[in-house]
């Protein structure tokens, strides 16, 4: 909780305030049963006054009341709102930095925590810490108001009243532990069925094509029916304890009731006490058992928000595993920038690594590099283990030079290029780009340096021109055009019934494969670098769109390195060098003529497929 409660100390102030008008708000309403006491036994009893009835007292000490409601209203008013300030200021600072701690997570650690979990931890979550902020700044104030104040209240009208209150004291207490204590441990359980239920609805609907395609409905439904079951099981085992609260504590307060009437009236015989003290007192202990009911509520929602705390606080403190300096949102100065690019400026400001030797833009070397998605390291997506993927790799990739990457599925082509950008760190020896270690580089200024263009082209629900200059917001419509004419965009970008600004539905799903690798292509060349990585992200296109996107690539962009990974050898062959993969290993490095009559393993994928192409 101690990271929570950071988050709270900026909004110090409000919650003081809330805190001190609901004391203000409780004090008003501790008052009303005496006035009413008043009104009762000197107003109409006449009580002191010889058993006549007092008018004006009655209208004054009513008018009185009126006020006192009035301004009890006012500060109930002042406290909700500065705990609402407090609460969801709160919530969106926490909102705020558990997503800016997700967006610098490596692969290795989104996939531990799964997508769906970290949707309800940032907005359920979140809430029920804001539930939490606002209880213990107003609903505990209230109830310990009510508690204390009212007992002091009900001991001045009667000494015998403390009685009752004792007895039923203990009574409420057994009651509201024994709930919470059956409770407690059934909202981690509800947390994480809400987390499978989120995973399973971003994974349905996310592969809604697949599903239709499979005809597999009435088989995702019964999937999602269980796992929203297990949802509504155990919200139902929590309701079923929590409804056992209400019924004792009403019990017992009508028994406190009856003991509060039965006291009194034999103090009212006796001449001792006035009918209107016994009517305040009965108001006092139904204050002071209604506190400790709303008592038993926060108690619900302690427990409740404090196992939301934690799982946020599993967020909030999960340091990079890749050690990038991320900055968390309440420990920047205030007013200071916390856009990306910021961050960028300042990582990049940092002095330089002693150990940097300076090379040509555009150089990537690999030395002794090996790489597994080790469950020691917290990197390893499900599935994959601990098997080493990449076995010793020395490579030079030289600047400005198109270099091509082929292998079999699974030879580890894309964990090799995964290593340039650092979105793995290699497990032994290292990747070094324009001579420097990849690990010395800022986040920010590598990923600069390095584009990425993935064979899953992730576009976003705007439009076509957001998606382009994603990576370069500051680009000209000129320089945007050209990226689009490389990438063999722009012909069909004008096809569109907004041109650049058509709409683009989520992922891209208005747009052909093929038309989404190319606007995809069109934003990783827009945003340039020193080298260009393109992870089978043409595979979509047809042969005569792609060679001409190549023509294009060694025409404009000459002077950048560039990486291309590829399934089908008429994709690759006119590259300067073709690296050769197989079972994390590279086999031969060289031009397509030059491993055509060395390379057995490129002979074998080059004539596999010339059979396909023959035999359609």
């Amino acid at each position: 909780m101690k990271t929570i409660w950071r988050y709270v100390r900026k909004y110090w102030l409000f919650a003081l305030l809330a805190s001190a008008f609901m004391v203000a708000e409780v004090f008003v309403d501790l008052l009303q049963p005496d006035m009413m006491a008043r009104i009762v036994n000197e107003g109409i009893l006449g009580i002191g006054n010889n058993g006549v009835s007092d008018l004006p007292l009655i209208l004054s000490t009513g008018l009185r009341m009126l006020l006192v409601v009035i301004a009890g209203g006012l500060f109930g008013f002042l406290s909700g709102m500065f705990a609402n300030i407090t609460g969801y200021s709160c919530a969106n600072d926490l909102r705020k930095g558990c997503f800016s701690r997700i967006m610098y997570f490596s692969f290795g650690q989104t996939d531990r925590f799964t997508t769906g979990s970290l949707i309800t931890r940032i907005t359920n979550d979140v809430d029920q810490v804001r539930s939490l902020i606002m209880q213990m700044i107003r609903g505990l104030v209230r109830c310990a108001m009510f508690f204390v104040g009212g007992t002091m209240a009900l001991l001045r009208l009667d000494l015998s009243f403390g009685v009752i209150v004792a007895c039923a004291l203990p009574l409420i207490l057994i009651d509201i532990i024994f709930v919470v204590w059956r409770t407690n441990p059934l909202f981690l359980l509800l947390q994480q069925c809400l987390d499978r239920l989120n995973s399973m609805i971003q994974e349905d609907v996310t592969g809604i094509r697949v599903i239709k395609a499979f005809v597999q409905e009435e088989s995702e439904e019964k999937r999602f029916a269980r796992a929203n079951q297990d949802l509504v099981n155990t919200q139902f085992n929590v309701q079923m304890m929590l409804s056992f609260l209400r019924p004792v504590m009403n019990i017992v307060l009508n028994l406190a009731v009856v003991g509060i009437l039965y006291v009194g009236s034999v103090q009212v015989r006796d001449g001792s006490l006035a009918p209107g003290s016994v009517m305040a007192a009965i108001t006092y202990i139904s204050q002071i058992l209604n506190g400790m009911m709303m008592l038993a509520m926060i108690f619900q929602t302690i427990s409740r928000g404090a196992t939301s705390a934690k799982r946020l606080e599993e967020v909030l403190l999960t340091e990079a595993e890749l050690h990038e300096e991320i900055p968390a949102a309440d420990e920047l100065p205030a007013g200071e920038d916390r856009s990306p690019e910021a961050v960028a400026d300042r990582n990049a400001a940092a002095p330089a690594s002693e150990t940097e030797s300076p090379a040509k833009p555009g150089t990537v070397v690999f030395e002794h590099v090996c790489f597994s998605y080790g469950a020691d390291d917290g990197q390893t997506p499900p599935g994959k283990g601990n098997r080493e993927i990449l076995h010793d790799i020395n490579l030079s990739i030289r600047p400005g030079e198109t270099f091509a990457i082929i292998g079999s599925t699974g030879c580890g082509k894309t964990s090799l290029v995964n290593l340039i950008p650092r979105f793995y760190d290699a497990t032994q020896g290292r990747v070094l780009v324009n001579g420097r270690d990849v690990r010395e580089y800022p986040p920010e200024e590598l990923r600069e340096r390095v584009t990425v263009c993935l064979q899953k082209s992730e576009l976003f629900s705007t439009t076509i021109r957001d998606n382009i200059i994603a990576g370069r917001a500051d680009a000209s419509e000129e320089e945007m055009v050209r990226a689009a004419e490389s990438a063999q965009a722009h012909g069909f970008i004008l096809e569109q019934p907004q041109g650049y600004d058509t709409p683009v539905a989520e992922r891209g799903m208005s747009l052909s494969g093929g038309q989404r690798q190319r606007v995809a292509i069109a934003r990783a060349l827009l945003k340039g670098g020193d080298v260009m990585i393109f992870d089978d992200s043409t595979s979509a296109l047809d042969l005569r769109t792609e060679a001409a996107l190549y023509t294009a690539l060694r025409k404009d962009y000459e002077g950048v390195t560039k990486i291309f990974i590829a399934q089908r050898i008429a994709s690759v062959r006119s590259a300067d060098r073709i690296a050769v993969m197989d079972g994390g290993r590279i086999l031969g490095v060289g031009s397509h003529e030059k491993l055509m009559k060395f390379n057995r393993v490129y002979r074998e994928i080059y004539d596999s497929q010339m059979r396909e192409e023959e035999q359609e």
